[in-house]
């Protein structure tokens, strides 16, 4: 299922190519590139879920905390989000990429992957597809972007 929300992702929301609606024509289209049938509605399910955080109504427990208070992971989180994971999480809050609401979505969205390898990069582009689909989050996505994409070059110190 992530294989196809990496595809859709390169193909159609980070190429800015016009996404397609019509669920019937991309399902088409992911077949013909080898996807399996269940993997696909599973991918497209995750990614309708994803635009339904957005609703604050729907979802209460995304509406903004304080920013002293800590995130402790249920034991199931910890089973995909590694200590690397959960450190850059919390690199990103502070360097303001994330806030409450958007870690959140994050997480959510990383619990309802069917996979069981799940590592740092994978958990950069669900960072990268929740920003891309949360409005007024232009600016960190492109951070998140710079993030992922700009190789430094050099010592770091």
């Amino acid at each position: 299922m992530f294989d196809i929300l990496m595809y859709l992702f390169e193909n159609y929301i980070h190429s800015e190519a016009e996404v397609m609606v019509d669920h019937d024509l991309l399902t088409d289209e992911l077949t013909r590139a080898g996807f399996h049938q269940d993997e696909i509605y599973k991918a497209l399910s995750w990614l309708e879920k994803l635009a339904a955080l957005q609703n604050s109504d729907a979802y209460p427990y995304l509406t903004r905390r304080p920013s002293t208070s800590t995130r402790i992971y249920t034991t199931e989180e910890i089973k995909f989000l590694d200590v690397e994971c959960r450190g850059f999480l919390m690199f990103l809050e502070q360097v303001n990429v994330l806030d409450f609401s958007t870690r959140e979505m994050v997480v959510d969205r990383v619990m309802e992957l069917d996979t069981k390898d799940f590592n740092i990069d994978d958990l950069k582009w669900v960072v990268l597809m929740v920003l891309f689909n949360v409005p007024g989050k232009e600016s960190a996505y492109s951070q998140m972007e710079d993030l992922i994409f700009d190789e430094c070059e050099g010592p770091l110190h």
